[in-house]
């Protein structure tokens, strides 16, 4: 155990999705798992582990923003073995050809800081996705026909955000879209020398003032779960 997740040794699989919201978790173990059960419920932030195609799978939530995640991820790669690391959420959209419902395979993660700029110092890290993973996820969205976006992501510190001047320069250096978490999982993922990707589903539309519904969310985000899922164990 460690102090945010009580599972036992042996609970946690080495394939770990991590959506942020800990009922997106239970949602997506209830959903696409067989036979899951829970391995976490400390300060409410779930985690299941089940199998999926025979693999043996986790998923647990993250929490909201980079601090969080960072918290999450450390305990699970240090204490519990995870190997593969999978962000899987929602995002929105900074291009005109990006629409709701496409989902984004991040190839690098931009952001102003993280929780890791005390470690690099003077270093701008640049930090990126597992191209195997990568290749491996465009691979299965093709293969699903999903309307998919390769690229660039900015993950922001704040969910209110009072800088429209960022978000054009954003826009203008080819951001598909942003969304809080994703750098500082590549970030660790490097560290620690383990795998790590972001699939996200666009929910809303920074430039055209959309957003899906919350019932549009859900049925939305299968295509992403199962294009994580097939990446991880391609």
């Amino acid at each position: 155990m460690t102090v945010h997740i009580g599972a036992e040794p042996g609970d946690i699989a080495e394939t770990v999705l991590m959506p942020g919201d800990p009922l997106r978790a239970k949602w997506a173990a209830e959903t696409f798992l067989d036979d899951p059960f829970c391995i976490n419920e400390v300060r409410g932030m779930l985690g299941f582990t089940g199998t999926w195609r025979g693999n043996r799978v986790t998923i647990h939530g993250s929490g909201m923003g980079m601090p969080s995640l960072s918290i999450y991820a450390n305990e699970l790669i240090s204490t519990y073995g995870a190997k593969t690391l999978i962000r899987i959420g929602s995002a929105g959209a900074m291009q005109p050809h990006v629409n709701l419902r496409d989902v984004v395979l991040a190839m690098t993660a931009t952001s102003l800081s993280t929780p890791s700029r005390g470690f690099f110092k003077d270093i701008n890290f640049a930090p990126c996705a597992d191209y195997g993973l990568l290749k491996a996820a465009e691979e299965a969205a093709a293969a699903r026909g999903a309307a998919t976006h390769v690229g660039g992501i900015y993950s922001s510190d704040v969910f209110y955000d009072e800088r429209p001047d960022l978000n054009e320069i954003m826009t203008r250096h080819g951001i598909l879209a942003v969304e809080m978490e994703a750098a500082e999982l590549y970030n660790l993922a490097a560290r620690f020398g383990v795998r790590a990707l972001a699939v996200v589903t666009i929910s809303d539309h920074l430039l055209r003032d959309e957003a899906m519904s919350a019932a549009d969310r859900q049925s939305s985000f299968s295509d992403m779960v199962e294009i994580a899922l097939e990446a991880a164990f391609a």
